[in-house]
């Protein structure tokens, strides 16, 4: 195979045959504020007992760690990860450990859509990947049985322990830490400042009745309030976590406790106004006054509009697409805060933490050249600045190295000003992420209504999830 596989896979008939041989289905602060979220992540309802169980991470060790000689390894890796968009760091990395490790060939790729059911055939197949990936927090215990505990190797003495909490497994007791993360990450609405300035609008409204106040003022100066992504379910999955988290807060519980009873089919979504009024109220809002063809509108199109100057407002996105949007337009203003979910601007926050994972096969052919390759990653000096100087991304690692990327920076203020909300996708599958997303889009085709909608994300999530 050729050193780098990059493949976005979205042909029909390619998935057809990866599931014809399935017989079953199945984009963070380094330290700080983030931390909370990111231990509340591993098992929600022991949150400080597993951030005190999270390893400490020992940085003392870190020359020695870098100094691994991997110089004698040979074989190949196959590398198969979600998040497309960071398809040029990581081949950046590949051709980098290339001079480490001359031997070693690693084959990657990469996909975003159906990427779990993808993954699940493969494994299915006993396809297995060296190096793969899932959402962190509860999916770790979904791939557990395939997955390396990477505890005992010298990717901890550079890993945040916040970011290590959310890597272990609730099965066992919050020990262990089965992936590693390629960021961490902030979630929130990114917005052209430029455009909020020219049509007078001095400040981010924190309401959802002023954001649709914003909506009628931006489109009157001939802008187009927002870019949505909605093609891609994963869009969906990063919108609905700060509502979840609204309405867990009007309920006076965890959001941790609000998801376990939706998975236990003890809840319904009309209980909840946040989720049955103001989310689908959103949606609403976001398709009166975005893309022409909303469903069609994926990351790129979403870049390209926002860094174009044509949209205001791109939501479902974070400082993944911030290097893109402006290698397009290098004067671009970006502006970056939460969700305006409910009347309470309190309730306006950015999320924050480590919200993917990536495995090691514990059954790899060439598991100590994946181990030393994974560790050259987080202890090298290259990999170490990698992340904020080529990924552009949150190191998921101690670092004191600051962020050129707007959306960081700005990140890191609101959360040590207002606090982050949970991180509310870790408390969920990306299979039924997938499933919600898919949902949603059919609510926003016009296929089913609003009350269907929420009857079948009650079913899925209790079917999905509630299993497991």
């Amino acid at each position: 195979m050729k050193k780098k596989l990059l493949s976005i896979i979205l042909s029909t008939a390619m998935i057809a045959s990866l599931l014809a041989g399935c017989g079953s289905s199945a984009a963070d602060p380094g330290a700080g504020a983030a931390a909370d979220a990111a231990a509340e992540e591993a098992a929600p309802e022991e949150a400080a007992a597993d951030d005190a169980a999270a390893p400490a991470a020992d940085t003392s060790d870190s020359d020695a760690a870098a100094e691994t000689d991997a110089s004698g390894d040979s074989g190949e890796i196959y590398m198969f990860i979600s998040s497309p968009e960071y398809a040029d760091a990581i081949n950046e990395l590949i051709d980098e450990y290339a001079n480490v490790a001359p031997d070693v060939t690693i084959n990657y790729e990469t996909t975003q859509n159906d990427y779990p059911t993808l993954l699940k055939a493969k494994l299915n197949s006993g396809e297995v990947p060296d190096i793969f990936s899932s959402t962190s927090g509860k999916e770790i215990d979904t791939y557990l049985e395939y997955s390396y505990d990477l505890s005992g190797e010298p990717i901890m003495s550079t890993m945040d322990p916040a970011v290590a909490a959310s890597m272990a497994s609730t099965k066992e007791g919050g020990k262990g830490c089965y992936g590693f993360a390629i960021k961490g990450n902030y979630f929130g609405v990114i917005y052209n400042k430029d455009i909020f300035d020219e049509v007078g609008i001095t400040e981010f409204p924190e309401t959802a009745s002023g954001l649709a106040e914003a909506c009628e003022k931006i489109s009157a100066a001939g802008y187009k309030p927002f870019t949505t992504g909605f093609a891609e379910w994963w869009v969906f999955k990063h919108t609905y976590q700060s509502f979840v988290n609204a309405a867990a807060d009007a309920a006076g519980i965890s959001t941790a406790d609000l998801v376990t009873k939706f998975e236990k089919g003890e809840a319904k979504v009309s209980d909840y106004p946040e989720l049955y009024n103001n989310y689908f109220d959103f949606l609403d809002l976001a398709v009166k006054y975005g893309d022409a063809k909303p469903l069609e509108t994926d990351l790129s199109a979403e870049e390209a509009a926002f860094a174009n100057g044509e949209a205001a407002i791109m939501l479902g996105q974070g400082a993944w697409v911030e290097a893109d949007c402006l290698a397009i337009n290098p004067d671009l203003k970006i502006g970056f805060v939460g969700y305006p979910v409910t009347e309470d601007a309190a309730e306006c926050k950015v999320i924050s933490g480590s919200d993917q994972a990536l495995h090691v096969s514990k059954d790899s052919e060439n598991l100590q050249a994946v181990l030393n390759f994974v560790n050259w990653w987080y202890t090298s000096d290259y990999g170490k600045s990698w992340f904020t100087d080529v990924a552009g991304v949150v190191p998921p690692i101690v670092t004191d190295a600051p962020s050129d990327f707007e959306i960081i920076k700005q990140g890191q203020e609101l959360t040590n000003e207002k606090g982050s909300g949970a991180l509310a996708i870790c408390y969920s599958t990306d299979s039924w992420h997938q499933t919600c997303g898919q949902i949603l889009q059919s609510y926003l085709a016009g296929t089913v209504t609003k009350d269907e909608a929420c009857k079948q994300i009650e079913e899925q999530w209790a079917a999905i999830d509630g299993a497991q």
